[in-house]
């Protein structure tokens, strides 16, 4: 599975999959993704598939343990060292689905953080995701604060140190 940072030209193919896998509440917009991809391409993982964009994780890197919902309006670019590891998004197109590749994604991302020194990987996901996460080793920590696009979310955890 080619594992690669994110580019300028996938923009197309983000917005595609993102529409696809969220509501259009959720989903980051246009210029999330262009300011996600200028200003954390480091931590933007692209998974491709004979040329084509089959899945993503992105995220900043963040000072709190867990996501605010400020977050999916501005992003800022990531410390060299330390914070935490958020996710703002993952998803992966219908086509490649239950091949393990949100998995690897998830795996990529943790490499680089451990690297970076970064304390924890911190994401919000909906309830009935919570299983998939923990097989993948997070920790359910309970309601999130958040009010993103008007869904119960839940804070997961993986510490790292």
């Amino acid at each position: 599975m080619p594992i690669r940072n994110v580019q300028q030209t996938d923009l197309p193919s983000l917005l595609e999959i993102e529409n696809i896998a969220f509501t259009p509440a959720e989903a980051a917009t246009k210029e999330a993704f262009i300011n996600r991809i200028r200003t954390i391409s480091d931590t933007f993982i692209i998974n491709e598939e004979n040329g084509v964009v089959a899945g993503y994780v992105n995220g900043p890197v963040i000072s709190a343990p867990f996501i605010t919902d400020d977050l999916f309006e501005t992003t800022v670019s990531n410390p060299p060292k330390g914070g935490h590891q958020s996710i703002l998004g993952i998803a992966v197109h219908p086509n490649y689905q239950q091949k393990g590749i949100a998995s690897v994604l998830l795996q990529e991302l943790e490499k680089i953080a451990a690297k970076n020194e970064r304390l924890s990987i911190t994401l919000t996901c909906r309830k009935e995701l919570i299983p998939f996460y923990e097989k993948n080793g997070y920790q359910n920590q309970g309601i999130a604060d958040s009010h993103h696009a008007g869904v119960q979310w839940f804070n997961m955890n993986k510490l790292l140190k």
